[in-house]
């Protein structure tokens, strides 16, 4: 814990109150992830483990935070060589492959700025990124689909692969860079610089960029210690594409602070089955999951023996239900606890170690941010009123992204000293915060406001859905009426009975006028490339 005593003058805290009141982040003048963290564990434990990379074939390669920053202090050179310095920018397309890791310490290491991508990019997709953030260089993993997206794109950018093969016609990152020598250029880096840029989701047109400067990594010493409980010296697993902001929320920079060393797990597909293996065989001591994937891991048979290393289980990226949260309870012993954030941020709500658990409740504002839901007013709600969930800050905190960036402009996130982050929900009488949906999510009907979080926990519990999504239809009386649009389950087909029975099943579980009046069946949902569901297609249809 030495490093980390550097940066939280108080580490332990006896109650949420006191955690709420005294947490505090000391935050060095000219902060760098890469000498401040890597290369300090790499002095003081060298044979530190950093990363456990494995994948489906058996392949598996342990680094220590000493391989770490050799070999991204190599990398580094590589891409000096490569013409890339200081405020230039670059995309990687890298899914979970361990070069991912060397290759963002390296970028961090020049001053260069990082700008994580999903595999499942189209070209024109990755055209839109690259002339939007003038990107100088992509890294992309060899994949046949990276690939063949590569090949079609229209900009003008310089593309590197990585990976365990060449691909004919590009520079080849893995036969070059051991092979450069150390670069040891001093930091010249100041924090409000820009160090990382994550793509919004952008569910409704195209995604605007959210900039990151370079003490991002510091407000995620909240996500590691005190959202994922993660262990110095332990093994932390957050399943996540590298292009994903959740990558950075779990698999680099908190952990790394905190001493966790990372399982890299690469899939080339998702897998219940294959990750319940991997679970069992690797021992993570700290898991964080979304909760689909927890749901398919209840689907798929998950048990005790699959669980007994993990001792603290953590989501985020979408709400948990509470029936999904008991079940592992009981296959397990141990709740799941429920962090709230977005891609501009680290965690703004959680269910944090000291509180009982809500099963499918937010948690508790962080200490980091002035969290409070506000009406359309501004002013704060009162108990179980609806509203918008909001930070109030006169300027960015530590954690919360500088600005956006689209067509060339800068735009403050901040509206007169308000960060909106466009989610609604409710605080209870004990503080705890209750997810209800996107504020233009909402359903209006007959008079009544319905968010569609709660409809979609319970349907999907049923055995017959495998997944399902819920979205207003307009209608002449009641102006809308709840539709839920439904993926089955191998082995159910749809017909007017299951209608019936999935209707009356929503009814026995909440308010009847919640239920679904209107139950359409489809072979998949829209999604954008980070799995969020995309409901302005669905509404549109």
């Amino acid at each position: 814990m030495e490093l980390l005593t550097k940066y939280l003058p108080k580490t332990e805290f006896e109650s949420y109150e006191d955690f709420k009141e005294n947490f505090s982040l000391k935050v060095p003048e000219r902060f760098d992830f890469a000498r401040d963290i890597v290369d300090e564990w790499a002095r003081l434990e060298p044979e530190k483990r950093a990363l456990l990379y494995c994948d489906d074939n058996g392949n598996d390669r342990t680094f220590t935070f000493k391989d770490i920053s050799i070999l991204s202090k190599k990398a580094a050179s590589y891409f000096a060589e490569q013409g890339i310095g200081k405020g230039d920018r670059v995309m990687t397309l890298l899914r979970r492959r361990y070069e991912y890791w060397i290759i963002a310490v390296a970028l961090h290491r020049l001053g260069a700025t990082l700008l994580p991508a999903s595999i499942q990019l189209r070209a024109k997709d990755i055209d839109y990124r690259v002339v939007q953030a003038k990107a100088k260089m992509i890294v992309a993993v060899q994949d046949d689909f990276v690939c063949q997206q590569i090949s079609q794109l229209q900009s003008d950018c310089k593309v590197v692969f990585a990976g365990d093969h060449k691909v004919e016609g590009y520079p080849y990152f893995n036969e070059r860079y051991e092979s450069c020598p150390l670069y040891e250029e001093p930091c010249t880096g100041k924090n409000e610089d820009e160090m990382l840029i994550y793509f919004t989701s952008g569910t409704s047109g195209y995604p605007k960029m959210a900039v990151h400067n370079r003490t991002y990594p510091l407000g995620h010493i909240l996500t590691a210690k005190y959202m994922q409980c993660v262990q110095n010296n332990g093994l932390h697993l957050t399943q996540a594409d590298s292009g994903w902001a959740k990558f950075g929320w779990g698999n680099i920079y908190g952990q790394w602070i905190c001493g966790s060393a990372i399982l890299g797990y690469d899939p080339i597909r998702f897998s219940p089955e294959r990750l319940m293996e991997h679970l069992r065989d690797y021992k993570p001591t700290s898991l964080c999951i979304p909760p689909t994937m927890y749901r398919f891991l209840l689907k798929a048979g998950v048990g005790a023996e699959h669980l007994q290393s993990i001792q603290w289980f953590s989501t985020a990226g979408e709400p948990l239900s509470g029936e999904v949260n008991r079940a592992f309870y009981n296959i397990c012993g141990r709740y799941i606890h429920e962090g709230y954030g977005q891609s501009e941020g680290t965690p703004i709500t959680c269910s944090f170690q000291w509180m009982d658990i809500c099963p499918s409740s937010m948690g508790k504002p962080s200490p980091l941010y002035d969290v409070a839901i506000v009406n359309k007013e501004g002013k704060r709600c009162s108990e179980g009123e609806e509203g918008e969930v909001v930070i109030f800050s006169e300027k960015n905190k530590v954690g919360l992204l500088d600005y956006y960036y689209k067509d060339g402009e800068r735009i403050d996130p901040l509206e007169d000293g308000i960060y909106h982050t466009g989610d609604m929900a409710y605080a209870d009488e004990n503080g705890y915060y209750w997810y209800v949906g996107r504020n233009d999510d909402m359903i209006k009907c007959s008079g009544y406001r319905i968010g569609p979080f709660e409809i979609e926990s319970i349907l999907n519990t049923h055995v017959a859905v495998k997944e399902s999504a819920i979205v207003g239809r307009p209608d002449e009386i009641r102006g809308q009426i709840v539709c839920a649009v439904v993926v089955l389950s191998p082995g159910y087909t749809p017909s007017d009975e299951l209608t019936h029975e999935l209707q009356d099943y929503v009814k026995k579980m909440t308010a009847p006028y919640k239920y679904p009046r209107r139950i359409e069946y489809v072979e998949r949902l829209p999604k954008t490339t980070s799995g969020k569901i995309i409901r302005n297609a669905l509404r549109s249809e």
